[in-house]
């Protein structure tokens, strides 16, 4: 469904009519404001490029739309549950809607900034927003809310994704392990995101996969890659020929198909079948134990062994158990099996020969990477002898609430006076929201007084409370229309129909990543390489 005439909330359509006499613009600004998960006190923002290419751009009005529209709205605001027939036409806004079609072909008269997609700020900061250019269009900058809020599911899973990058940086640098290595090595191949069949639609995978892969290359969730190239130009010439990775890999069928007594077979099929490369195994249909000692680490271990380099390798996943028990036994059975091809990394962490390594698949969120990795350290072994897959926790086990996402108007111009709007409910200060137009700035290059910094009316017995500085880490949002627009770090992307700011997927990636990275760094050596 594409009509931007139904991608909206019920009771929006009934708005217009709402608003004080003489209403000329709305402006209005979506936030997080604050977070579930105590230790994330940043957000990454991602995927409002994706919404504006899809939804908003070019004409989005129609005549044939607004009979669609018409029609569904004159029964739904209707009455026919009470009388047959009793519908209610003046619900809808056919005025509206018919105006931007005669006197703007369609398009919509709206302006909209946002913080560049893939830079992290602080919760609490303003991150995007949005107004009317046109004073007979004053009903649809919160008329959009619906569709522009949506940008929180992107945002919270790139966010996510980008924490556990955080924790598998952090072990990786403390077991001496080069988190900047090229693929198969490094991070970046770390995380998997298997994500797909659990997520609630085809665009969740594709927008929630594509918000991964922002952080990490591998993926098995196609729809992902369709995104990324599709609405962020991840297509050849980028830092890799295509934005995501899979391998070869066994589910459960194929190796059970063979039976308990043909599981040595099942394996020995799979590294006969790809003989160069790198390809995983499941390998707890049965016995993950035997499968470790008896298989991988015996009889198949010579067949592990000479898979060529640089990328030969096998991939062990077990798929049961408590994770980081399974893990730390996995790997305690495997260096053993192949001790004598094991090394030691600079911080004296054992590491398995680079031609096999374990997924662990099941049981994966930002609560068990950590703990995994911290036993692994703990017995020695280093963070690189496991990468992770995740499924319904990276993609589907969060919502809007995650970082409190908001959508809220903040000034409103009246015959042509512009006045600041709040709301501050009394039984919960948390959703009290910002005044007036907004900034968002570096706190480095802003001259806070400590006499406008913001309080609450709780403090100040001021309805909205008082101040125009909310700093949050190194930014600040600065309210009332008192920041510095030569200083503003929200950009305008869109207006009046047209994107003003393509984002390309390389160039968020490196804004996304983390110092010494493997996104940063892939772009240090290009230019490097450029430059010589």
């Amino acid at each position: 469904m594409n009509n931007i005439l139904l991608l909206s909330d019920s009771y929006k359509v009934s708005h217009y009519k709402q608003y004080p006499e003489g209403t000329e613009y709305v402006y209005s600004y979506f936030e997080s404001r604050g977070c579930d998960v105590e230790e994330w006190k940043e957000v990454t923002f991602f995927g409002l490029q994706y919404f504006l290419k899809e939804y908003l751009v070019g004409q989005c009005v129609t005549q044939e739309k607004i009979e669609e529209a018409s029609m569904m709205y004159e029964h739904h605001f209707g009455a026919e549950f009470v009388a047959p027939g009793l519908t209610n036409p003046g619900a809808f806004n056919r005025a509206g809607w018919e105006y931007l079609l005669k006197e703007k072909g369609g398009i919509l008269p709206v302006s909209i900034k946002a913080v560049p997609e893939g830079m992290a700020v602080p919760n609490k900061s303003v991150l995007m927003t949005v107004v009317n250019t046109d004073p007979k269009a004053f009903w649809l900058t919160n008329y959009l809310e619906t569709l522009l809020v949506q940008v929180w599911y992107p945002m919270t899973v790139c966010t996510q994704s980008r924490e556990q990058k955080k924790s598998i940086k952090k072990y990786w640098d403390e077991t001496g392990c080069d988190s900047t290595g090229k693929p198969p090595s490094g991070i970046c191949f770390s995380l998997h995101d298997f994500g797909f069949r659990g997520v609630s639609s085809v665009e969740s995978a594709m927008t929630g996969g594509c918000s991964h892969l922002v952080n990490f290359i591998g993926t098995d969730t196609v729809a992902a890659m369709f995104c990324a190239k599709k609405y962020y130009g991840a297509n050849k010439g980028s830092f890799f020929e295509c934005p995501g990775f899979s391998i070869p890999a066994s589910e459960h069928s194929t190796i059970t198909s063979w039976g308990v007594d043909g599981e040595l077979d099942a394996m020995r099929n799979m590294l006969t079948q790809y003989p160069e490369g790198l390809v995983a195994c499941v390998s707890d249909s049965f016995d993950i134990w035997r499968a470790c000692e008896k298989y991988w680490g015996g009889e198949l271990k010579q067949m592990i062994l000479d898979r060529p380099a640089p990328a030969g390798r096998l991939v062990v996943r077990p798929d049961s158990g408590v994770p980081k028990d399974t893990v730390l036994k996995c790997i305690q059975i495997l260096t053993k099996a192949f001790e004598k091809e094991c090394t030691t990394t600079s911080t004296g962490h054992i590491l398995l020969p680079p031609q096999i390594r374990l997924i662990q698949g099941d049981g994966v969120n930002y609560k068990t990477i950590p703990e995994i990795l911290q036993v692994l350290a703990d017995n020695k072994f280093a963070a690189e002898n496991v990468a992770f897959g995740s499924g319904g926790a990276l993609l589907q086990r969060l919502d809007r609430d995650t970082f409190k996402c908001a959508f809220k108007c903040s000034e409103i111009t009246i015959n042509g006076a512009a006045r600041p709007v709040f709301k501050e409910p009394i039984s919960d200060p948390g959703k009290a929201s910002k005044k007036g137009r907004l900034t968002l700035q570096a706190k480095a290059d802003t001259v806070i007084d400590e006499a406008e910094l913001y309080k609450s009316s709780k403090d100040t017995g001021i309805p909205g409370g008082q101040g125009c500085f909310h700093p949050c880490g190194d930014f600040v949002t600065v309210a009332d229309g008192k920041g510095d627009p030569a200083k503003d770090v929200l950009v305008e992307v869109f207006r009046d129909g047209k994107i003003l700011v393509n984002y390309t997927f390389d160039e968020i990636r490196k804004r996304a990543d983390l110092p010494g990275g493997p996104f940063v760094s892939a772009a240090a050596a290009a230019a490097a390489a450029a430059g010589n």
